[in-house]
C-alpha cells in the first residue's frame, strides 16, 4: 500500500475508488508525528501481523463492491473543498481490533485522510462512549469510506470480544480456547488475528498448515488406523498429526495408531473426565463439538488441554461503533459538521 502521503495512483483499483468519489488526490496527505497515546501513522499496516496484499485485496474489493460508480448522495450533498473532522466511538463493552485495517482503508480510498488511534489493538473497553479514533481530511472521504472502516472495525472487535469473553471463562484451568476455520471467507487471517487480541488462541489456519482426520477422513481412509498411518508417511516429521473420535473404542484405537493430538467430539463432560483417565498425558486432548460461553468452564475443568469453538467467528456479533462527525463546536464551522475556514473543528 502506498503511505498515506502519496497519492496511490499505481494501483487500478485504489485509483477507481478515487475518482468514484470524486477525490482530488493530487494533494499530499499531512504526517503527523507518532506519539505514545495518540498516533497517525503515514503506514497504518507498519509491523500488522497480517499479509499486507490480504488486506488490501480485501480493502478494494470492499471499497469497489460499496462505492460502485459513486457514491451519489456524498457527490450531491458535500462540496468537494469540505473538510471534516469525525470520532470512532466504542459505544458498548467489548475489545478493539482492526484500527490499522479501518486506517488503511480510508488510506486506500484518500491518501489525505488523517488516522490517528486512540486506542491501542486489544484494548478492553468498559467506559462508554470511548472515542477509538479521529479522522480528519476531505469530508467526501470520510463518508464515503466510512461503512467499510466500521464493517471492519465492528467485525474485528466483535470477535476480539467474544474471545475475551471465552478466554475468561476459562482462567484457572489449563485448557486454552481454540478458534477453527468456520470464518468469513476472505477474512479468515484478520478473524483469527482479533481472536488472538482477545486472549483466546488460533487452531490451524487452513487445510495446509496441520493434519486434523476427521470422521470423513476415516471413512474415506478405511478407519483411525489406516489414516493415521498414512497421515505419519506423508507429513513432515515435526507435523502434529490429530484425529477425531467420538467413542470410546474409537480413542483407544487413535491411542494405538499413535496420535499426537485427539479430538473429542461431541462428549458430554463425564466422557471427557473418564477420556483425560485413560490418556493420562499420552496424548493432547481437545474437546470440540455442542460447546457454548455457557458451559465453556465445565469442559475446561475435565482437564482437556485445549476447547475449539466455531462460535468464536461465527457467531460473534459486531461490536457496536459508530463514526459521528464533530459539528458545532468551533467557528468556522457549520452545523453539519464540515468546515467553512481554515479553522480546524476541535
Amino acid at each position: 500500500m502506498t503511505s498515506p502521503s502519496q497519492p496511490n495512483t499505481d494501483d487500478a483499483g485504489a485509483t477507481r475508488a478515487h475518482e468514484a468519489h470524486g477525490s482530488d488526490v493530487d494533494s499530499p496527505g499531512r504526517d503527523v508525528a507518532p506519539s505514545v497515546t495518540k498516533t497517525s501513522t503515514v503506514d497504518p499496516l507498519a509491523g500488522f501481523p497480517v499479509p499486507r496484499v490480504e488486506i488490501e485485496r480485501l480493502i478494494d474489493a470492499a471499497l469497489a463492491e460499496d462505492i460502485g460508480p459513486g457514491d451519489v448522495t456524498t457527490l450531491a450533498t458535500v462540496a468537494p473543498e469540505a473538510e471534516a473532522t469525525a470520532h470512532m466511538l466504542a459505544k458498548a463493552p467489548g475489545r478493539i481490533a482492526g484500527l490499522p485495517v479501518a486506517a488503511a482503508a480510508f488510506a486506500r480510498l484518500d491518501p489525505r485522510v488523517q488516522f490517528e488511534f486512540m486506542a491501542a489493538e486489544g484494548t478492553s473497553i468498559s467506559m462508554l462512549p470511548q472515542i477509538i479514533a479521529t479522522i480528519h481530511g476531505p469530508a467526501r472521504s470520510i463518508l464515503t469510506g466510512e461503512r467499510v472502516a466500521l464493517n471492519i472495525v465492528q467485525r474485528l472487535s466483535g470477535v476480539a470480544a467474544m474471545a475475551a469473553r471465552c478466554a475468561k471463562a476459562v482462567e484457572g484451568t489449563k485448557a486454552r480456547v481454540l478458534d477453527t476455520r468456520k470464518t468469513t471467507p476472505g477474512m479468515r487471517a484478520l478473524e483469527k488475528y482479533a481472536v488472538r487480541m482477545g486472549g483466546a488462541h488460533n487452531h490451524r489456519t487452513g487445510l495446509y498448515d496441520g493434519i486434523l482426520i476427521k470422521d470423513n477422513h476415516i471413512r474415506a481412509a478405511g478407519g483411525i488406523t489406516a489414516a493415521v498411518g498414512a497421515a505419519r508417511r506423508y507429513a513432515q516429521p515435526l507435523v502434529r498429526v490429530e484425529v477425531e473420535v467420538s467413542t470410546r473404542a474409537e480413542l483407544d484405537e487413535a491411542l494405538e495408531a499413535g496420535a499426537d493430538m485427539i479430538l473429542l467430539d461431541n462428549m458430554k463432560p463425564s466422557m471427557l473426565r473418564e477420556a483425560v483417565a485413560l490418556v493420562d498425558g499420552r496424548a493432547l486432548l481437545e474437546a470440540s463439538g455442542g460447546i457454548t460461553l455457557q458451559n465453556l468452564r465445565e469442559v475446561a475443568e475435565t482437564g482437556v488441554d485445549f476447547i475449539s469453538l466455531g462460535a468464536i467467528t461465527h457467531s460473534a456479533p459486531a461490536l457496536d461503533i459508530s463514526l459521528d462527525i464533530i459539528g458545532n463546536q468551533a467557528k468556522g464551522i457549520s452545523w453539519w459538521g464540515f468546515t467553512d475556514s481554515v479553522q480546524d473543528p476541535i
